[in-house]
């Protein structure tokens, strides 16, 4: 069962604007996707949008309180399209959802104000130390713009929109229809003006009539470090110019981080290998590894065993938002047994094998058994 949109702003049915503006800033602040990364918050923070956009809007308001989601329009809404050969009965449901007159109903909100353009997805890949240590990138978009020639207003210059005829300005146009449980009015958006109650009978040159014009420009974004495969960087009004001198919308930029040849990343730490001889497992040394630092040295202890791992303690991946606390470096020694020996080296190592006791050459055991076969 859909929730109420009053619960999830956690408001009173006779919460005012100014009650219902706090509310909403309150919760998109704690569930937007950039800042809370737990799962559910981002379907939380479109509620909470939805909530807000309906119950913010006296119109949409009134219809909600009276038909809850269905008078809004909501996802799952009845549909119906199938009572196209009823006539009238269909209008009657239709003018629920568009706004009725003759029995003290909302009326359709026209539509001549400025309106929000809309956002724009970039996807973006990155190097693997590049998402480590952030830094600048330059990104090529192309969005739609506010047309210079006409200023916006689709007009050519010199002209201006008219007053719609068909609507006369209303941007509304009314359809009176009689059923069986009296008169009704519907009210619907003026299709001549596309309920903006103006129309452009001179079109400008450069963008058509639209006010807008699809233009490619170049940005420089910050990365943060730390971040990582799915992160979303939101780039304020770099969307969309929207129509009638509307705000524009945001550009969402979704990263994607390449592969590294030698290192791989689990979380904040960072992982890799290191070979070792079977001698420097044995006898211990001191190694140059490298990091995403540079190379740094490292002790390798005597007695070392394969599989064991290292950690350099603050060479991993600053934390996101944190970039003062780091992960670890987190290194795996593998140990290398050679297939082949010289035999000065097999002398040695029979002599070492005697010392110790073992068994060696074909058939036998130990550590050393392998390297004598021939």
């Amino acid at each position: 069962m859909p929730r109420d949109y009053y619960e999830i702003l956690g408001v009173s049915r006779d919460a005012d604007k100014e009650e219902l503006k706090r509310a909403y800033r309150r919760l998109a602040r704690k569930y937007h996707p950039d800042v809370n990364k737990e799962e559910g918050a981002e379907e939380q923070f479109k509620e909470i949008n939805r909530a807000y956009e309906v119950l913010s809007d006296p119109e949409m308001k009134a219809r909600y309180d009276r038909f809850g989601e269905a008078g809004v329009g909501a996802a799952g809404s009845p549909d119906f399209s199938d009572f196209g050969d009823f006539g009238g009965f269909a209008d009657i449901f239709e003018s629920f959802f568009s706004g009725f007159s003759g029995a003290g109903g909302p009326q359709t909100r026209r539509r001549t104000g400025p309106t929000r353009g809309d956002d724009l997805r970039l996807d973006l890949k990155l190097d693997f130390r590049d998402a480590v240590f952030g830094g600048e990138k330059e990104i090529r978009i192309s969005h739609l713009e506010t047309c210079t020639t006409c200023s916006g207003s689709g007009a050519k210059p010199g002209t201006r929109p008219k007053t719609c005829q068909t609507c006369s300005g209303s941007g509304q146009v009314r359809r009176a229809t009689r059923t069986p449980f009296g008169s009704f009015t519907q009210v619907s958006a003026c299709p001549t003006c596309a309920g903006t109650g103006q129309v452009i009978e001179d079109k400008c040159d450069v963008c058509g009539g639209k006010g807008l014009k699809q233009e490619a420009k170049k940005l420089k974004i910050t990365i943060p470090a730390g971040v990582d495969n799915g992160t979303r960087l939101r780039v304020s009004s770099e969307g969309d110019s929207g129509l009638r001198g509307g705000p524009p919308g945001d550009l969402y930029v979704y990263l994607f981080v390449n592969e590294d040849a030698e290192f791989q990343r689990d979380g904040i730490n960072i992982l890799s290998e290191l070979k070792i001889s079977y001698l420097q497992a044995i006898l211990g040394s001191r190694l140059e590894v490298n990091t995403v630092d540079g190379s740094v040295e490292t002790t390798i202890p005597p007695g070392t065993q394969p599989g064991t791992v290292l950690t350099l303690e603050n060479h991993g991946v600053p934390r996101l938002g944190n970039p003062t606390s780091r992960g670890d470096h987190l290194i795996t020694v593998v140990v290398d047994i050679p297939t082949r020996i010289s035999s000065e080296e097999r002398e040695l190592l029979e002599k070492l094998a005697k010392i110790r006791g073992d068994r060696t050459g074909k058939g036998g055991i130990g550590f050393l058994g392998g390297l004598f076969q021939s």
